[in-house]
């Protein structure tokens, strides 16, 4: 039992001290590579549980040794007579956690409101669940394999068994139950869709916080939607969909067609995903250069028309580029100014990446 409480105490300790730096960790990107299924390998300083540690035998101990009451046991101070280093020490260990505790602590740090799933989708339904034997129970959830198993012991250990004539007879202490609880289970569906301007402003620097920004607001979602699908869309003057590896990966130059991608998400959306069955989470992330103000109103009208109406929150994340005029991000404020269907974050540097998520998913939807 000790051993399960110290485990559960460092648990804790590390939980904490990832929460404590949780900016750190969102502006770096070495944990999400180290994903393993349902769980992440987080890098951290050397944890120690504390403990009692016993000296070798014979070198003296507590009230040990030479020496008068009272006498000075020396300064505390005194150490090693090296120079000091200037670096850390590389005291590093990998814990892992599972993206349900990366999604509480990210919840707990930026104080998140839990996500109510929009229309006729915030279904839950009531599932049992299996949960081990129990020595009473209705006669409908016996486990005979178990049941027999233990009356066979019983014979065995009284001598009572004969292997000639293997009769074995259950009697009501050997009777086992299938033990159950009921679980209540979210029976909704959601989608969450990323474009991304690729164009040659937009550089691997600018690719490398909408990778982190991404993985941290899925981990999020997950939390609250049983299934959670994910589709990438890229674009500079053209759009199309490709994978998620592509999607981090691809540079291409040229002009910009924010309108393109939009254009294709929308068909995606009517085509997989109706909108009284799923919810939708667009996000586009680009440098806010657009082709012209005309592909900027086309992209407003697609929003006005189309995404407002059946997502249920749309985001735009300006990440700052030196290339980017950073125009289409004061058109959509201008636009829509307090209209909390559309979500508006801009991203100057990795360290902003929290505040941003803070932005997306602040609100709830």
């Amino acid at each position: 039992m000790s051993i399960r409480e110290d485990q559960n105490r460092f648990k804790d300790i590390v939980k904490g001290k990832v929460k404590e730096d949780l900016r750190k960790y969102v502006s770096q990107g070495e944990m999400i590579g180290k994903r393993e299924d349902e769980f992440v390998k987080i890098p951290l300083p050397r944890i120690d549980i504390p403990n009692f540690r016993y000296g070798p035998k014979q070198s003296g101990g507590v009230g040990q040794g030479e020496g008068q009451p009272g006498q000075d046991v020396g300064d505390p101070g005194e150490g090693g007579k090296g120079r000091a280093g200037e670096a850390p020490g590389e005291h590093l260990l990998e814990v892992e956690l599972s993206m349900e505790e990366l999604a509480d602590i990210l919840g707990e740090k930026l104080e998140l409101p839990r996500i109510q799933p929009k229309g006729s989708k915030n279904i839950e339904a009531v599932k049992t669940k299996f949960t081990g034997l129990a020595p009473v129970g209705p006669e409908g959830l016996r486990h005979f394999k178990s049941s027999y198993k233990q009356a066979l012991k019983r014979h065995v250990s009284s001598g009572s068994y004969n292997a000639e004539d293997p009769v074995v007879l259950p009697i009501k202490r050997d009777m086992k139950y299938k033990s159950f609880k009921k679980v209540t289970k979210p029976q909704t569906q959601a989608v969450v869709i990323y474009m991304m301007d690729v164009s040659g402003s937009m550089g691997d620097e600018q690719k490398e916080i909408v990778r982190l920004e991404s993985f941290w607001i899925n981990t999020w979602l997950k939390k609250h939607y049983k299934g959670l699908e994910t589709r990438f869309i890229i674009h500079d003057a053209s759009a199309k969909e490709v994978d998620e590896d592509t999607f981090f990966r691809t540079s291409e130059s040229g002009g910009t067609l924010i309108s393109s991608a939009y254009k294709l998400c929308q068909e995606i959306i009517q085509a997989d995903y109706p909108v009284n069955e799923w919810n939708i989470y667009p996000f586009h992330f680009s440098d806010g250069d657009n082709w012209s103000g005309e592909d900027t109103r086309l992209c407003i009208k697609m929003l006005q028309e189309f995404f407002l109406p059946n997502c249920n929150q749309f985001g735009y994340g300006q990440v700052e580029s030196k290339y980017g005029s950073g125009q289409f991000l004061k058109d959509l404020q201008k636009e829509f100014g307090e209209d909390e269907r559309i979500t508006t974050s801009q991203i100057e540097t990795r360290d902003k990446i929290l505040d941003s998520i803070k932005d997306f998913l602040g609100k709830g939807r």
